[in-house]
């Protein structure tokens, strides 16, 4: 049986991404960090203990490697530990992996389209230049550099997904904030701008694009993982308005208002469908009925 390693397996992505490689034949490995519990085939490892996560890597011998271990909360405010995890980790577990007598026949490394920061193009595509416009946006490009360093020894897929949201994500995070506030019937939320637009998919297509990226091993080429939408977060609030079935009262709170908010970010998909070909079309009301019905959303 052929075996995976998850970094972050328990995190929002690493769950589901878990499930479709278990279904399509592999034995599921992953990492964990923190207070987190392992569980069966998941080990407790800090990426910045390289020794460790070496030692890991020689035990586990994987075929294919999905790297989503990562700060990825564009507002966390530990701006040194963001490059901690998302720079100096990347770097060690590519290390580690280099130095296997076996490579694995994929390594994806997932950063984010954060990388764009405020571009002035209407769909973004995987040549639009890099300006990332906070230090999430600029860790997820240096990791990207970091990746580079090492495509000659690994066959590295980067992966750029833009928002993405779907049944346990956490609640500092936008739309699932929303939705718990309509869950618990609440009268008023605070939120930042209004209208800022943003390109969501949902989680479980996000997976089924990472497992089939490793399932092809495109080596050494990047991949926007977008829907080619861009929806306004008042339009958000329509949607779950009309799904709930009342309306909630809005309150800008400035301090939720960032001086360096990327406005609008919407990505062109075309180049991961000529890939993988096509995937599920989740809508995002579909994805908000999902969490407005499930009973353990954040």
């Amino acid at each position: 049986m052929p075996r995976a390693l998850i970094t972050g397996i328990k995190g929002f992505t690493g769950r589901y991404l878990a499930q479709e490689l278990k279904e399509a034949g592999y034995q599921v490995f992953g990492t964990t960090h923190g207070a987190e519990a392992p569980g069966q085939d998941n080990f407790a490892v800090d990426l910045g203990d390289k020794q460790r996560l070496a030692a890991l890597v020689a035990e586990i011998q994987p075929d294919v490697v999905a790297h989503l271990a990562a700060i990825s909360f564009v507002a966390h405010g530990d701006a040194a530990e963001i490059y901690r995890v998302n720079v100096v980790g990347t770097r060690n577990l590519l290390e580690a992996l280099a130095s296997l007598d076996k490579k694995p026949k994929a390594v994806l490394v997932a950063s984010s389209a954060n990388i764009y920061g405020n571009t002035r193009t209407e769909v973004i595509a995987e040549s639009e230049p890099a300006q990332p416009a906070n230090d999430y946006g600029v860790s997820k490009l240096a990791m990207e550099h970091v990746a580079r360093l090492w495509m000659d020894k690994l066959p590295i897929i980067v992966t750029r997904p833009f928002n993405y949201t779907g049944v346990g994500q956490t609640e500092n995070f936008l739309l699932p904030k929303i939705i718990h506030h309509y869950r618990r019937k609440a009268s008023d939320i605070e939120l930042g701008n209004l209208d800022v637009a943003r390109d969501f998919s949902d989680v479980r297509t996000v997976a089924k694009a990472y497992a089939r990226l490793l399932e092809q091993a495109p080596a050494g080429q990047t991949f926007n993982i977008c829907s080619g939408t861009a929806y306004t977060l008042r339009s958000v609030l329509q949607m779950a308005s009309e799904l709930a079935g009342y309306e909630i009262k809005v309150h800008v709170n400035p301090a939720f208002v960032r001086a360096n908010e990327v406005h609008k970010l919407m990505g062109d998909g075309h180049r991961l469908q000529a890939c993988v070909g096509e995937l599920p079309v989740i809508g995002l009301r579909d994805t908000l009925a999902w969490m407005l019905q499930h009973k353990d959303t954040a």
